[in-house]
């Protein structure tokens, strides 16, 4: 297998990843919590929220991989954008690593302080952190449109690596996602509404896309070449340190 065919398994694999585990934490496993005001007040489900958090820690692990792996072939199109997109991603990353501490403070709150804290005040505690939790997941994955959207989408429209059409779509929902998420910051509406349902959606095919794009076809040969690797030929290294890549 070649280098480039590597980067892009790699990368497709982390993106069907970041799926695989967002959806299930954020739908299941939060539920009780995000659904539920007097949650810290009750018998609780706290062995089902620490695997929600566990998700998530893989989710901060694949998102962070979707970028670093992607980086030695999307530089050679703009090593700068290359770079923003690590930085935005390991922000994503960071922001949902302080939602996820906020889940679990809110189980250490249930389980050592509500007994000896007034009930409307460690009520009042549990929303607190879970309005924390909602608050970094609009800034981290909600927001994150503007990168792997705009960013990426760019990216991959003027390497070619993906059919253009797709990249495009990807430049539009990164456009959608980011006209979705600031109405929220403002109080135009809330999260969760109508309006960011409906804007969210081309994101998720988007990177649905990418995930099964690049796992099972890989870069198209015509981008690899307009970025100068070699296809259908190992290269070796040189001096220098730089590779002429090869696609399987």
């Amino acid at each position: 297998m070649s280098f480039t065919r590597k980067v892009s398994l790699i990368t497709g694999v982390a993106f069907l990843i970041t799926f695989a585990a967002s959806i299930p934490a954020a739908f299941y496993f939060y539920a009780p919590v995000l659904n539920n005001a007097d949650y810290i007040l009750g018998a609780g489900a706290d062995t089902r929220i620490g695997w929600g958090a566990v998700l998530e820690v893989i989710l901060v692990v694949a998102n962070i991989a979707t970028a670093v792996a992607l980086y030695p072939v999307v530089k050679r199109q703009n090593e700068g954008l290359a770079l923003g997109y690590v930085a935005a991603r390991t922000f994503e990353s960071a922001m949902i690593a302080v939602g996820l501490i906020a889940m679990l403070a809110v189980v250490t709150l249930r389980q050592e302080v509500a007994a000896a804290v007034d009930a409307a005040a460690s009520v009042a505690l549990g929303q607190s952190l879970v309005a924390v939790h909602d608050w970094t997941f609009l800034l981290g994955p909600g927001m994150v449109g503007i990168w792997n959207g705009l960013l990426l989408g760019y990216l991959m429209y003027r390497s070619e690596l993906v059919p253009k059409g797709m990249a495009v779509l990807g430049m539009v929902a990164g456009t959608l996602l980011i006209a979705s998420s600031i109405p929220i910051m403002l109080g135009v509406y809330e999260a969760g509404s109508a309006p960011q349902v409906i804007a969210t959606a081309p994101e998720f095919v988007w990177e649905l896309f990418l995930g099964i794009y690049l796992t099972f076809k890989g870069f198209r040969p015509a981008g690899l070449r307009k970025l100068g690797f070699e296809t259908g030929e190992s290269a070796p290294t040189t001096a220098a340190g730089s590779d002429l890549r090869a696609v399987a």
